[in-house]
């Protein structure tokens, strides 16, 4: 892989296991194109086969978060629809390794969040943005259909019939409109947009970081599969838990701080 390819997605790990990915193509408004695709796939499989990590930061560099896919890329590279076929699915692979993963992620968001940038955007778990934020489809508008896992992620979050609006509309949202819809978890300003992010990250990293991850697990695993099998896997994950040291000391202090705690407190 080039130089390019490699700076077109950047990934630092801290020593106390907080990852961030950062989309770098600033020129280009983090549109992906087909080597940011084989970046992205290699940074989502390292960050989930990476035990040590425990929270994930999904951030980008200039003023938008991501355009989607590089269309000018496509258009002038002679790509034919096989290619894009092939392209797509290289980065179905890190979005599916990511949102499958036992790693929360949280995405910090600025700026042009269109098209296939909101399947990205929506493989974090938790998404803060700032206020002069924008989400919009654009994909009918140059005759191409979803992908990135819009048709999936998107209706999920907000469910079907306003994901239809967005993607069958020329409409562009606005943060707060976004915050309304579902679509983001947080609006903050500009200047608090990446504290407020690694602040999330670290409440994952500083508690219970396993059972975070797992409760994250569960959640995106469940959407797929039958209620018995997301029963099952419940129970299975919960005594897992228990039988760790780390969730018997915590469990012995909640249990001893309840008893403590006059009856009148626990109705408040």
């Amino acid at each position: 892989m080039t130089g390019g390819a490699e700076d077109s997605i950047l990934l630092t790990v801290s020593d106390d296991g907080l990852a961030r990915v950062t989309f770098n193509r600033p020129a280009r408004l983090n549109a992906m194109d087909f080597a940011m695709a084989e970046r992205w796939r290699e940074i989502a499989h390292r960050v989930a086969d990476d035990s040590a990590i425990g929270a994930v930061i999904l951030d980008a560099a200039g003023p938008a978060f991501c355009a989607g896919g590089d269309v000018v890329a496509m258009s002038t590279s002679g790509a034919t629809g096989d290619d894009v076929t092939a392209s797509a699915h290289v980065i179905h692979d890190g979005i599916r390794t990511l949102a499958l993963s036992d790693t929360p992620i949280v995405a910090a968001v600025q700026g042009a969040v269109a098209g296939g940038g909101l399947g990205l955007m929506l493989t974090a778990d938790y998404i803060v943005a700032t206020e002069a934020a924008r989400f919009v489809s654009r994909y009918a508008n140059i005759g191409l259909t979803p992908d990135l896992g819009v048709t999936t992620l998107l209706p999920a979050a907000i469910g079907q019939r306003r994901a239809l609006q967005l993607l069958l509309q020329d409409r562009t949202l606005t943060a707060e409109e976004a915050l309304d819809w579902g679509l983001i978890a947080e609006v903050v300003p500009a200047a608090e947009l990446a504290a407020r992010a690694e602040a999330i990250a670290r409440t994952w990293i500083d508690g219970a970081t396993a059972a975070f991850g797992q409760a994250k697990r569960l959640i995106r695993h469940g959407a797929d599969r039958p209620f018995a099998a997301n029963l099952d896997d419940e129970a299975a994950t919960i005594g897992a838990r228990f039988a760790t040291d780390e969730a018997r000391t915590r469990v012995a202090a909640f249990a001893a701080a309840s008893r403590s705690r006059p009856r009148s407190e626990e109705t408040r």
